[in-house]
């Protein structure tokens, strides 16, 4: 890869890292055909972009971004894949689903709307992440069932004073 090649790359990853709040860099390497095509297929299907990339690449576009990463760049060892998602639990819930097969792709670590997660330990944690859609629809039915228990004492009330008139 000629130094002009390489700064093409940096400037596309650095494009994409800036495009998302949520990144989650994992090892997938040793799958097979099938299987990774399979996890390219899966991650399609929820919205995620899946791409290999090459961990020098990475960590300077990670330098080049505005986003602080931290010490995310420590865990660019080895082969590294990056899914990026707009829903932070969904990455880590097809990384938990692939590993009931095999013991792969392993979990490096995430950015995740400015917090930064190392280590394989923390996926089960990252995969039940509630969604901003999730708690949203939590609060709008706790905001519900109050209105809807005075309109059913409301409705009850009236009938009793129906059933007493009769």
């Amino acid at each position: 890869m000629t130094r002009e090649e390489k700064s093409i790359a940096i400037e596309d990853l650095t494009a994409k890292l800036a495009e998302s709040n949520i990144v989650y860099i994992a090892d997938t390497s040793g799958l097979d055909a099938e299987t990774t095509s399979n996890l390219r297929r899966a991650c399609f299907k929820a919205g995620i972009k899946l791409e290999v990339v090459k961990n020098t690449l990475l960590e300077k576009a990670m330098e080049a971004s505005a986003n602080d990463y931290g010490d995310l760049a420590s865990v660019l060892k080895g082969n590294s894949s990056i899914f990026i998602a707009d829903i932070a639990n969904a990455p880590a819930k097809i990384i938990k689903d692939f590993r009931k097969k095999s013991d792969k792709p392993v979990f490096k670590g995430a950015y995740i709307n400015q917090e930064i997660y190392i280590g394989d330990n923390l996926l089960d944690s990252l995969a039940s992440l509630k969604s901003k859609e999730e708690v949203i629809g939590e609060i709008i039915g706790l905001l519900q069932s109050p209105a809807q228990r005075i309109i059913s004492a409301l409705l009850n009330n009236a009938e009793q004073k129906g059933e007493a008139a009769e």
